[in-house]
Parts: C-alpha cells; sequence; structure tokens
C-alpha cells in the first residue's frame, strides 16, 4: 500500500508549512500562544484566505475535502508549527454540526470567517448536567462547562445539555445574556475558559439536535484523529531537533552523537515515532472507512499509542539536551508541553487504552 500523499494533500501540506513558517515563526508563536486572546487574528485570517477550514470538510457542505487524511494534512503541519489557531474547535463543532444535519453556521465555519468552540465538557466526571428548558418560546440553558478552548475568542458555542431526558445540541452566541467567560492559559500556549450558562434565552432553532449523542461522537472521532495527526507533527520536529543537537554539541573532543548509548535511544525514538505514524495512518483510513465501534477502537488504538509515544519522546528529547532542553528560549521545552498535554485532550493513555478493550467487545 501507498502511504504517500496525493499531489493534491502534498501542496496543501507544503502550502501551509510554507505560511505558518513565514507568519507564526516560533518566537511569533509565543507572543500570540501566551497572551490574550490566546491565538493570532492575522495567522488565522490568513489560513482563512487559504481556505484551510475548507479542507476539513466535504464538498456537500462547501469544503473540498474532509477525508480522514485531510485531516491529518493539516493537523500534522499544525503540530510541526505548535500552530493555537482555532482550528480544532472549527473542526469539531463543525463535524457535530455536519452530523446534524447541517445549519446555516456552518458555512461560516467551512469557509473560516466564524471562530467557534465546543462546550461539552464539565468539571464533574458524573455525566452531563447542563440543562436546558423549553417553553413556547425557546429554551432556557443553565450549566457550566469546564475547560472550553479558546471560548474567549469565540463567536459561537456549540453547547451539550440535557434536554427532555437527552442529550441536545444548542448553538449558543458568546455574547448571549447569561453567558460568562472566564478565560485562563494554557500551560502549552493558548487560552481555554469556564463557562457558566445562567438562565441563557435561546430561540427554538437554537436546538440544532435533539439527540445530540450521535453529533458528539462524530465531533469526537474527528478530534481524536486532528490531535494525533497534531502530536505526530510535533514528535516530528522534536526529533528532529534532538538529533541535530547530537551532531553540533560536542564532548571530550567528539559530538555526543558518536557515543553508542545516546545512538541507541534516538534509535529507539526514530522506531516508537515510526509506529506511532503508523497508528496515525491507520486511524485517517478508518474515519473514511469504518463506522461505530470498529472505527472508534481504531481511533482510540492511535490516541493511546500517540500518548505513549509522545511521553517517551519528550522525555528523551529533554534528557538528551540536558538542562537547556528545559529552558523557554529553546523551542523544543514549547514542543514537550505541547506533545505532553496533548496526551490529556479528549481522554489520556488510560481511558483510550480502557476503551479500545471495551470497544474490542463490541465490534
Amino acid at each position: 500500500m501507498d502511504f504517500r500523499h496525493s499531489e493534491d494533500r502534498q501542496m496543501l501540506a507544503d502550502t501551509l508549512r510554507r505560511f505558518l513558517a513565514a507568519e507564526s515563526p516560533p518566537e511569533a508563536r509565543n507572543r500570540a500562544a501566551y497572551d490574550a486572546p490566546g491565538h493570532n487574528a492575522k495567522v488565522w485570517a490568513g489560513l482563512g484566505e487559504l481556505g484551510i477550514a475548507g479542507a476539513l470538510f466535504p464538498e456537500s457542505v462547501g469544503g473540498f475535502g474532509g477525508s480522514g487524511f485531510d485531516i491529518m494534512v493539516v493537523f500534522e503541519e499544525l503540530g510541526r508549527t505548535l500552530s493555537v489557531e482555532p482550528l480544532l474547535g472549527t473542526l469539531m463543532v463543525g463535524r457535530a454540526l455536519m452530523a446534524a444535519g447541517g445549519r446555516p453556521a456552518l458555512e461560516q465555519i467551512v469557509a473560516g470567517s466564524a471562530i467557534v468552540a465546543l462546550a461539552h465538557q464539565e468539571a464533574e466526571d458524573g455525566g452531563l448536567a447542563t440543562t436546558a428548558i423549553r417553553d413556547a418560546e425557546g429554551w432556557t440553558l443553565n450549566g457550566a462547562k469546564a475547560v472550553v478552548a479558546q471560548a474567549e475568542a469565540a463567536s459561537l458555542l456549540l453547547v451539550s445539555a440535557v434536554a427532555e431526558g437527552r442529550p441536545a445540541l444548542f448553538l449558543v452566541p458568546a455574547d448571549a445574556a447569561g453567558v460568562s467567560i472566564r478565560g485562563y492559559a494554557n500551560i502549552d500556549g493558548g487560552r481555554s475558559a469556564q463557562v457558566q450558562l445562567d438562565g441563557v434565552r435561546v430561540g427554538a432553532d437554537a436546538c440544532v439536535a435533539t439527540d445530540g449523542a450521535a453529533a458528539l461522537a462524530e465531533a469526537e472521532a474527528a478530534g481524536l484523529l486532528a490531535l494525533s495527526a497534531e502530536a505526530l507533527g510535533a514528535m516530528d520536529v522534536a526529533r528532529d531537533m534532538t538529533i541535530d543537537y547530537l551532531r553540533t554539541r560536542r564532548q571530550f573532543g567528539v559530538p555526543i552523537g558518536k557515543f553508542q548509548a545516546l545512538q541507541h535511544r534516538i534509535a529507539t525514538v526514530l522506531m516508537e515515532v515510526e509506529q506511532a505514524r503508523s497508528a496515525v495512518i491507520n486511524a485517517a483510513d478508518a474515519f473514511d472507512h469504518k463506522q461505530g465501534p470498529a472505527r472508534d477502537r481504531v481511533l482510540s488504538a492511535a490516541k493511546y499509542t500517540i500518548g505513549a509515544t509522545g511521553q517517551l519522546v519528550a522525555e528523551e528529547a529533554i534528557q538528551m539536551h540536558g538542562g537547556i532542553g528545559m529552558t523557554w528560549e529553546l523551542p523544543l521545552s514549547h514542543y514537550a508541553k505541547r506533545i505532553t498535554m496533548i496526551d490529556h485532550l479528549l481522554g489520556d493513555q488510560d481511558r483510550h487504552l480502557q476503551r479500545y478493550v471495551a470497544l474490542g467487545k463490541v465490534a
């Protein structure tokens, strides 16, 4: 099987890589990532002009891609530059809306002209506690959402809530009365927020899915693939940085890469990264050609593999660099933080190992 990108996908990857290298080099990325609003508006506008969001969606909704490998290409390049632009929210909210039958807001999302955020996770792990009560004029939402990525920058929130006994989805303007957003910086760059909904009134048409479980599953599937690909791109760079350091750092008059112990360690890193690449390729293929538990099992396998490999790559890269690997000025430290934190997004290694086993009994 030929795993090389098609000509169109390679062109997409090259275009995105050149743009991000020019507009979001490490220093510029860090200035945007660690200060409000947590991303670079100029870079976001440029991504919109390039039509990058459109690559994440099929032609049926106005995009020009939408396959698992299209998602992989885009997020792998984002991982290579540690981009903090809100494309994960674009992907997950857009996929949820597609599964729910599509909405007018989807056009803006696919065009990259609107920043959106998925407000689903809650502080307590006891199930969905946010509620939506219907009346003659619409819905009233009450509850709180935790760790909502880029909520401060978003104009629309896709909010999950229990409505008439089922998980429903609502499109809520971020500036609606009763919505309060308390943002904070993420340790790996970008910003997230606690979103409070106190008596938020929305119209009847704000409910995009009265039974949103399937739509949320589609959003999660796309998010798992995207995060796995992003981590792969970041690991590629961390690996290359480490190899370059082993070739140039000298001790006892020779490059430290000449020492056999370090050669063995970097060889292990190389093999593990390639294994992770295979897992992401498998996940991209499953995203397109499998459904239900069979697809989700492959995605969990990829997320678990990425988490375990990412931990190894981050630790080995830092250790082989020595103390300098921990410094703010060296880009490697930021890559290590992002690789580590991706493991905790949408479920960590432990959760996805358990999910993989459980889904094996169903598939």
